[in-house]
């Protein structure tokens, strides 16, 4: 069976950074719905169309194309008093959006000096380059019930 939309399809996968340091080593399948659900980068979705199991492919995905450019106006230094006493750099907290702001996601905790600390929302992976590599290990056709709700069921997709 090939890559279309509305397969469910299964990778064995590893992602690095343009040095070669490894992101993420895929110690576990990537399973995701093909067809536009969101469930993997665009740029591989695209690449993976009409692909078989058994087919390898390496991707170079830019920052845009992946978890965006640094935006430094996400980084921004809050007074201390405004968060708990056992707060360590690398925590990571939401934060809602207050009157009116857009201001909302994941922030993290990146210095603590004295009476301020420095909080930033974007992604730990932005603005890098990211090397994806993977194989087709599985394709198979998704179910009603998948395609209804946008994503893969059962094993190493989601459970309701």
């Amino acid at each position: 069976m090939l890559i279309a939309r509305n397969t469910v399809v299964t990778l064995k996968y590893r992602v690095r950074d343009t040095d070669g340091d490894a992101i993420d080593e895929g110690n576990n399948p990537l399973v995701y719905l093909h067809g536009g659900y969101g469930g993997i980068f665009d740029r591989i979705e695209e690449e993976l169309q009409g692909k078989a199991t058994g087919d390898s492919l390496e991707v170079r995905l830019e920052p845009e194309e992946a978890f965006g450019e640094y935006d430094a106006d996400l980084v921004a230094i809050e007074p201390r008093q405004l968060f708990p006493d056992n707060i360590e750099v690398g925590m990571q907290f939401e934060r809602g959006a207050e009157d009116g702001e857009s201001e909302d996601g994941l922030f993290t905790i990146t210095d603590i000096a004295d009476d301020k600390v420095v909080v930033d929302g974007n992604h730990p992976l932005a603005g890098v380059s990211l090397v994806f590599a993977c194989t087709v290990a599985n394709v198979r056709a998704a179910t009603q019930e998948e395609i209804t709700h946008g994503h893969v069921h059962g094993e190493h997709g989601h459970h309701h």
